[in-house]
């Protein structure tokens, strides 16, 4: 029931703004959401996969769009998952697991990522593909425009800040386990994170 005034009038309760950080994470949140469902992988028919070719067939699409999102360009993406399973192949008879399997796989890729990266920023030739029509045309067809900004925005970020905000809400990670595949600690994922959500605000509210 609403608090009534002096005049016997309902009085408007103030509403608490939001703050820009928040604003950016639930469009994060819901995009690459979003993404992540289109991604899914068929449910496997055995619990944990156990070969490299189980882990193959589970994971490559959703490593791809992770890489993807990391250098926005497929064919590069491809290249880096491919070595990622070829790095896997090299180490398998180390990893006690399939989680740890996808572990290093997740550590491969964002590992391979960053060295496309650190690539591209030394080649003076390189001409960035347009943030669109570098990803998958399926899963993006299916998002809104405002999901599709939100994407675009993403690419604009520094590729630390791109990665933790990737591997979060993309790949579903907890701080540890980004932790983990980054190589920083649960701390500074946990500030890069925030500082990422500003910025993640300031480019969108700039685009509008």
């Amino acid at each position: 029931m609403r608090d009534r005034g002096h005049s016997g009038q309902p009085t408007r309760q103030r509403e608490i703004p939001v703050k820009p950080e928040r604003q950016a994470e639930r469009s994060v949140e819901m995009t690459l959401g979003q993404l992540r469902k289109l991604d899914a992988p068929a449910a496997p028919s055995q619990p944990t996969p156990l070969t490299l070719e189980d882990l193959y067939r589970a994971h490559r699409m959703r490593l791809i769009r992770l890489a993807i999102l990391l250098v926005d360009e497929q064919a590069t993406a491809e290249d880096v998952v491919q070595e990622a399973f070829a790095g896997l192949y090299r180490n398998w008879g180390k990893l006690r697991d399939g989680a740890a399997a996808v572990g290093y796989l997740r550590t491969a890729v964002v590992n391979g990522s960053r060295s496309v990266l650190r690539r591209r920023k030394t080649a003076r030739e390189y001409n960035p593909p347009h943030q669109v029509n570098a990803r998958s045309a399926e899963s993006l067809a299916m998002l809104s425009a405002e999901h599709q900004a939100v994407v675009g925005a993403l690419g604009q970020l520094p590729p630390r800040q791109r990665e933790v905000l990737v591997l979060r809400y993309y790949g579903g990670l907890t701080e540890a386990e980004i932790a983990e595949a980054t190589g920083i600690s649960k701390g500074t994922v946990k500030s890069t994170a925030s500082r990422a959500l500003e910025a993640l605000q300031q480019i969108l509210n700039a685009s509008r």
